[in-house]
């Protein structure tokens, strides 16, 4: 986030290719040794949102691409435990800012770029088969019942799960 307007792999994608990317969840693996648990990020009525992206299109090998990436910054306070970082969320009166591409001062739309309160979404463990991209469906999403995962770590989500 606060490189992406000076960094030469976005610089330009920043001045004229911003896009939203539409969501209603997240996944963020939480560390612990050599295990990493798979944590759901959404709000609690499930309502999309969506993160502040960049696309581009390049070619390779002949043959054009076209490719986005969302933008991260610093986590909040839910987002702390989990990660060091999260993607950058925007608030929905930001959107036509964040879309307008006559908005060249870079300090103006950077500012959009900033965590998401705290006190909106929930986090909480769910099945690692999340893990294999064969597996679909809702089941992903399901919170873990509490007797499988640590009490520690769902612990440093009490009020937030």
């Amino acid at each position: 986030m606060e490189t992406v307007s000076i960094n030469q792999a976005f610089r330009a994608a920043f001045r004229q290719r911003r896009c939203i990317i539409p969501a209603n969840g997240f996944f963020e693996w939480l560390r612990s040794g050599a295990s990493k648990s798979p944590y759901y990020i959404s709000f609690a009525d499930n309502r999309p949102f969506a993160f502040a992206g960049l696309w581009e299109h390049w070619e390779k090998e002949g043959q054009a691409v076209e490719s986005c990436t969302i933008i991260v910054t610093e986590a909040n306070d839910l987002m702390r435990p989990i990660h060091d970082s999260m993607p950058v969320i925007l608030a929905a009166e930001d959107y036509d800012q964040w879309l307008d591409l006559t908005i060249v001062d870079a300090e103006r739309i950077q500012s959009l770029l900033k965590p998401y309160p705290s006190q909106w979404p929930q986090a909480y463990p769910v099945s690692p088969a999340v893990n294999n991209s064969r597996n679909e469906g809702e089941d992903l999403i399901k919170p873990l019942p509490s007797s499988l995962f640590d009490f520690e770590v769902g612990d440093k989500f009490k009020g937030y799960a």
